[in-house]
């Protein structure tokens, strides 16, 4: 499995309210193959960044794509496959 970035972009406007039942539709489509783990909204750029663990970005897709046919309807900026993350305690000296 890797750690990927999808990029939704949203607008500037969601709200929790709007973004919750989207987050349990696309919760419930995840699969073995691509887990969805956490997101960040930007509302100055309008965006979600979400991370998941997944086999490969075909993966994700195919669980947003199921979850699109349920109802949740998050356009896809960009799936990028995350080749190394750091913490800021990693360099704490």
């Amino acid at each position: 499995m890797g750690k990927y970035l999808v990029v939704h972009p949203v607008g500037p406007d969601m709200s929790m309210d709007a973004a919750t039942p989207l987050g349990q539709i696309v919760k419930a489509h995840c699969s073995r193959d691509a887990y969805w783990l956490r997101s960040w909204y930007t509302p100055e750029d309008g965006k979600f960044y979400c991370e998941w663990d997944a086999k490969d970005a075909g993966a994700v897709r195919e669980v947003m794509e199921r979850a699109a046919a349920a109802g949740a309807q998050l356009p896809i900026e960009g799936i990028y496959q995350i080749a190394a993350a750091m913490n800021g305690e990693d360099f704490r000296q």
